[in-house]
């Protein structure tokens, strides 16, 4: 098998608002948690709940989206891949972290407003990868682009 794939996709609910910083560079970042729930019966047919709380980043125009509009409750899809951190603490121990980096994101609701607006999607726009406005066959890759690529052209 060729490659590697690094892709998350969680539908969750946001466990607190989402914590807002900005960079030197006048970047937004927000951090926010959200948990998703795994529900079975057992063999005795007991109801089973699992919880599991994912730490989610986001960057940019997504963290800006998410200041404006998420809440403590709200039901979100975030799309993205692992990222592992590590630090030491005050006592010289390594620590990591797991995170999830969004990519996309998708509000899917609030319990705030039950007559909600229909569901909004934010991902960023395609990376330009041509040298001058000329056109798309300008492009100075060496690979082509995959069939799936997002099109400058089309807008796809």
């Amino acid at each position: 098998m060729a490659g590697s794939l690094n892709k998350v996709i969680l539908i969750g609910n946001l466990g607190a608002d989402p914590e807002i910083r900005e960079m030197p560079d006048g970047a937004k970042m927000a951090k926010f948690s959200i948990a998703t729930t795994e529900k079975y019966k057992n063999r005795e047919g007991d109801l089973i709940s699992n919880t599991e709380w994912h730490n989610i980043v986001l960057w940019r125009r997504t963290a800006e989206i998410a200041e404006k509009f998420l809440k403590k409750g709200d039901s979100v899809c975030i799309e993205g891949k692992l990222k592992t951190r590590s630090w030491e603490d005050e006592s010289g121990m390594k620590k990591y972290a797991t995170d999830i980096q969004g990519d996309s994101m998708t509000m899917l609701g609030s319990k705030r407003d039950s007559n909600s607006a229909p569901t909004e999607s934010y991902s960023p726009p395609p990376i330009n990868r041509t040298n001058s406005d000329e056109g798309l066959n300008n492009n100075t890759d060496s690979a082509d682009p995959l069939p799936f690529q997002a099109d400058e052209g089309t807008g796809v």
